[in-house]
């Protein structure tokens, strides 16, 4: 992977955000042997201050108590896992779990109509399958981001909450109206980010669905303890779960380590247009919505303790990314939704064959690994000899050829990844490759037919196909080929 870490000017960079999308950035942009201007030190800085005194480099700046990153279970396909093992990340050390199987069953029977296994993905794609615990995997990259290694180690500010962005200044403002200049920022704060209206010029309005997701973990040890949920963790080791029922619910049951974390999936009512992860959410509503379920996953939904509920609210893609000094990354640049399969529950018999083919079209499992993607592409975007202070004083315009090669290399695979992960299960095939084609070149991986007149309206899909562009892609390759032609032709790319 292009890096470049003996720098004489390296550029100070500000990366707001300190999720996947702002810890991955900030290892990127290390490797590439570039710093970020460092804010005052807080309380929360003196205590890597010593470990770091001789090169306070890398700031990263979050709104949110690092202490407290909870949330729910993230995939780590292979077209993100690559890079994050080439970077250094400890699998064993941050819990990840193998991703091994998946079954999908009737919610009222809990009759299986699909299983897969999962075991040849590592030597098919160069790397596993992951399924980790949010708060496990964001230990590991804050560990990546600002443990010594290669490039200047990272300095997390927490509770550091931006307020104002300045493109043209290069700088941002805080709440407690103290100032941070440097000569890029990066904006990954996720759907809110006050920066993407700032580079838009207009506000990226949410648009309602008509589903809500609840979503609670429980500890494999509690459902292990009862007889009635017990028998649902036989071979649960890696596994990926759904249980469909009428009208279009779900249930997703993935294992990550020691704990199973829940999202059920439902129609709602209520027309709630405010995106609100971590909205609480009584036990009693979570089981009326699932009440037709089968006994032992109403017993399962029992024993949450803390159930949230999240509106799903979708954005469709944007253009541009960045302006001025200002780069969008993450979910400030491409959110996407955690759809899941709409199968209804019954009747299955006759469908056998189709299941077969039948892929999780609506739940692309890639809103992380798009944000690792956009990180690893930006990194190498930075890197080289060529890109310091000084050539920027000489051509100021430099930075924003950079971002531009970044954008055209992201811009399309990310917003085809958008489309294909907010698309709804009664949108036919053909609305979603008409939606796509402006992103994808050459074959669509999409549904081939539709069963829409039949009972099941069930969409049918090539599988090979949608794994083959999902986990086949190779974004280090293409980014270092991108930077290559450009630095090989001299060109000034078009801002």
């Amino acid at each position: 992977m292009a890096s470049n870490v003996s720098l004489l000017e390296p550029l100070d960079v500000i990366v707001v955000g300190a999720g996947i999308a702002g810890l991955t950035a900030a290892i990127a942009i290390r490797r590439a042997g570039h710093n970020v201007k460092a804010s005052p030190l807080s309380t929360i800085l003196i205590i890597l201050y010593e470990v770091l005194k001789e090169s306070l480099c890398s700031q990263i700046y979050e709104q949110s108590d690092l202490s407290n990153e909870s949330g729910a279970a993230i995939h780590l396909p292979p077209n993100s896992s690559r890079i994050l093992l080439d970077w250094g990340m400890d699998p064993e050390g941050s819990l990840l779990v193998k991703a091994k199987s998946t079954y999908i069953a009737a919610g009222d029977t809990l009759n299986r109509v699909y299983g897969a296994s999962y075991n040849a993905i590592e030597s098919t794609y160069g790397a596993p399958w992951f399924f980790a615990h949010r708060a496990d995997f964001h230990t590991e990259l804050k560990r990546m981001a600002t443990s010594p290694g290669l490039g200047k180690p990272a300095v997390l500010s927490s509770k550091s909450r931006v307020v104002d962005y300045d493109l043209d200044g290069a700088s941002v403002t805080f709440a407690d109206s103290t100032k941070e200049q440097a000569d890029l920022i990066v904006a990954a704060d996720g759907v809110h980010s006050l920066a993407t209206q700032a580079v838009l010029g207009y506000e990226n309005t949410a648009l309602r669905t008509d589903e809500s997701a609840f979503r609670f973990l429980i500890p494999r040890s509690v459902l292990a303890a009862d007889p009635e949920t017990a028998s649902l963790l036989d071979g649960d080791d890696g596994r990926f779960v759904v249980f469909t029922g009428k009208g279009g619910k779900r249930l997703n049951d993935k294992f990550s380590n020691t704990l199973h974390n829940f999202v059920g999936i439902f129609h709602d009512k209520e027309k709630d247009t405010k995106e609100d992860w971590n909205a609480p959410a009584d036990i009693e509503t979570l089981l009326n919505e699932f009440h037709d379920f089968h006994p032992s996953i109403l017993a399962i939904c029992k024993k949450a303790t803390a159930v949230k509920k999240w509106p799903l609210l979708f954005r469709p893609p944007i253009s541009p990314w960045h302006r001025s000094t200002t780069v969008l990354v993450g979910d400030a640049a491409h959110p996407m939704l955690p759809r899941k399969p709409l199968l209804p529950s019954l009747p299955f018999p006759f469908l056998q064959d189709h299941i077969q083919r039948f892929l999780q079209i609506t739940d692309q499992g890639q809103g992380g690994a798009q944000a690792i993607e956009d990180s690893a592409a930006l990194g190498i975007v930075l890197s080289g000899p060529s890109l310091t202070k000084s050539a920027l004083r000489m051509e100021p315009a430099l930075l924003s050829q950079r971002l531009h090669l970044f954008e055209q290399i992201r811009h399309d695979r990310a917003s085809a990844m958008q489309i294909f992960s907010n698309a709804g299960q009664d949108q036919a095939a053909a609305d979603i490759a008409e939606a796509v084609r402006p992103f994808v070149e050459g074959k669509i991986p999409t549904a081939t037919a539709d069963d829409a007149d039949g009972p099941m309206c069930v969409r049918i899909a090539n599988p090979a196909e949608f794994i083959e562009y999902n986990f086949g892609y190779d974004v280090v390759k293409d980014s270092c080929e991108a930077l290559r032609r450009l630095e090989e032709n001299g060109a000034k790319v078009v801002v």
